[in-house]
């Protein structure tokens, strides 16, 4: 399916045009359409199976955002989030990008960790070496547990063994199962592996098992992406491009240096990510943790990006990062629109779906860049912000785009102005 991403005018739309516009621009069927138009597109006896104690169902805003390129295919990419800006943002850095090629991704193979806690070891450094020198029997017998993953061509690879001698509980080894997990996110995978080789491991080290379970820092499951943009697309009526480069290039370095900086930053990359995560019934929660576990693995937490400048001027973006995610089981498998999203993104495989999230990842990051060296941040999120203040207020219909013109030109976006504003519209 091949698709222009540059929606004309989209943002000015009805939501009801917009979903016609999507509907026909990617052949939607009516039912996938009634999942994104009609209220109840989880049915609570689906919920109710997901998790436990459940008495109903809570909702957020369904977005697309447009204009990504990513290695030279058009992408719509479904986001659902909360926060103004966010959608507008991935779209407009989307579009700059598309001049220069877009966004261009990488990644390696879906391996994940599976940890193995032993201790009570006596002789540490010999118990090491005698799980390594009986890996064959440990990988075959992990790869036992799951003969559908090996026919997928998955399965237990290797095993790393992790030796610590000090600790408060005295000498600890922890075992690594690597895991190609294919298209699953793969914690269940792990986890049974791990579980089924802890008897066998106790037998090899004369050890005590504690602990069999996966490690979401998933160091060896990594997704890419780069993009390069030129002076001009920077340019402004305000700003020279060149300048504006600079600019983001300081900023950029304030968060490598910088952890106190780090965090807010790092948290704009993730507001990119984790609204595709969630589109998708992916774990955000697992993606979090890992990323943020990655801007720490040289001792300092420091960003997820790069930014530098190429030796013609042009701004050159890179992240690198962990990122596992899965088109199989969990609420990707049956949340109906977690498989819509799918659908959207013609994805058909997880290492693809992983580099689309690191290419909005990278995306968001630079419009939040971009205007924290430019005007600031909070010219643009005001004004989008402040759509959420009129509804609050009670405002509706054409008295939001109504109130919400009268406070952004005023600079003052405040609930009770927003009240006394929707007073006057309706007192006319």
């Amino acid at each position: 399916m091949s698709v222009d991403s540059r929606v004309s005018q989209f943002r000015n739309l009805s939501p009801a045009q917009r979903l016609e516009h999507l509907q026909q621009l990617l052949t939607l069927s009516e039912a996938d359409t009634a999942l994104l138009r009609d209220a109840g597109a989880l049915p609570l006896e689906i919920a109710e199976g997901m998790i436990e104690n459940v008495v109903g169902k809570f909702e957020l805003p369904y977005a697309i955002a447009s204009n990504f390129q990513i290695n030279g295919r058009d992408i719509l990419i479904p986001l659902v989030v909360e926060e103004p800006s966010i959608v507008a943002a991935a779209s407009f850095m989307a579009k700059l990008a598309r001049p220069t090629g877009g966004f261009l991704t990488s990644s390696s193979a879906p391996l994940m960790r599976a940890q193995v806690q032993i201790v009570g070891v006596d002789d540490p450094y010999n118990a090491r070496l005698s799980l390594l020198r009986n890996k064959e029997e440990i990988v075959a017998l992990a790869n036992s547990k799951d003969q559908l993953l090996n026919k997928l061509g998955g399965g237990c690879r290797d095993i790393e063994v992790h030796t610590f001698i000090e600790s408060p509980r005295g000498p600890m080894l922890v075992a690594h199962l690597i895991v190609d997990v294919r298209d699953a996110m793969g914690a269940n995978t792990v986890n049974t592996m791990a579980e089924a080789v802890a008897p066998l491991m106790e037998q090899l080290t004369g050890g005590k098992v504690r602990l069999r379970i996966l490690s979401n820092l998933a160091d060896l499951r990594l997704a890419r992406a780069q993009v390069r943009i030129a002076p001009e697309q920077l340019n402004t009526a305000d700003y020279n491009g060149a300048d504006v480069i600079e600019g983001i290039i300081d900023a950029y370095t304030f968060a490598a240096i910088d952890p106190y900086r780090a965090a807010t930053h790092n948290k704009g990359i993730m507001n990119g990510i984790d609204p595709l995560v969630v589109a998708t019934g992916n774990d955000w929660r697992a993606v979090e943790a890992g990323a943020h576990a990655y801007a720490c693995r040289n001792g300092h937490y420091g960003s997820l990006t790069t930014w530098e400048k190429d030796g013609s001027g042009h701004l050159v973006g890179t992240i690198e990062m962990p990122m596992p995610l899965g088109l199989v089981g969990g609420a990707t498998k049956t949340h109906p629109l977690a498989q819509l999203s799918l659908r959207i993104l013609g994805v058909k495989t997880a290492q693809e779906l992983a580099e689309i999230a690191v290419a909005i990842g990278l995306a968001q990051n630079l419009g939040a860049l971009r205007a924290l060296s430019t005007e600031g941040i909070q010219r643009g999120h005001m004004a989008l912000h402040a759509r959420n203040i009129a509804l609050s207020a009670g405002a509706r219909g054409d008295e939001v785009d109504w109130v919400v013109k009268r406070m952004v030109e005023a600079k003052d976006v405040r609930a009770d102005r927003a009240e006394a504003l929707l007073n006057e519209k309706r007192g006319q």
